[in-house]
């Protein structure tokens, strides 16, 4: 397989260096470029396009939790990791609900990261094992479906109330194509109509 290109971001140089020093351990991994702030991060996502950016949470002047938000809206397929010393419930819901796709503790192993990048980059959500969440807190986050950007664009669309005619005419794709798209999304909500689509979009902030 192609080897899976992580942008890391850290304002800490020694924790630039361990992570760059770890990651160099897993073969399938070609570490594409380390910064220090999320200003930085942008401008080497521009030119570097990673498949993944590891980011630190607590960072100075934009937080790892605006970052993940920012690449979400500004590069869709880039996948994020988010990386914290932090255990708190509210930093990896922010996260998640930011277009995080996982949470490492720092304390993480190699293995951890492994199977974090690899389990990121197949479009699933990757929880630290480090992190005590509460059966409820788990099952929430379980339950966020993870969607192509595609997806994602026709369910922001549904959310401001497009027909479906509206949004094949807006993206430049078939009324078939819209359909398919609208039905997957029920799908992966396990909702019935448009009605509980968006409620439940909403309680998850994607909307």
């Amino acid at each position: 397989m192609n080897k899976i290109k992580v942008l890391v971001v850290d304002d800490h140089p020694m924790v630039l260096e361990g992570m760059r020093s770890m990651l160099a351990q897993i073969n399938f991994v070609h570490i594409c470029g380390t910064v220090c702030s999320a200003y930085g991060a942008v401008e080497s996502i521009k030119q570097l396009t990673p498949d993944i950016v590891i980011t630190d949470i607590n960072m100075p002047e934009i937080s790892g939790i605006e970052l993940a938000l920012k690449i979400k809206n500004e590069f869709p397929d880039v996948k994020v990791i988010a990386m914290s010393t932090f255990k708190e419930r509210s930093y990896i819901s922010q996260m998640i609900q930011n277009g995080a796709s996982g949470y490492l503790v720092k304390s993480a192993s190699k293995e951890e990261i492994e199977e974090a990048i690899l389990s990121v980059y197949e479009g699933k959500l990757y929880m630290s094992l480090d992190i005590n969440l509460s059966a409820t807190d788990k099952q929430e986050l379980d339950n966020i479906p993870i969607l192509s950007s595609r997806e994602k664009e026709v369910l922001l669309l549904i959310a401001d109330g497009f027909t479906n005619p509206q949004i094949a005419a807006k993206l430049f794709i078939s009324l078939h194509t819209v359909d398919s798209h609208r039905k997957n999304l029920l799908t992966k909500f396990t909702v019935n109509n448009t009605a509980s689509l968006i409620k439940l979009a909403a309680r998850y902030n994607m909307v």
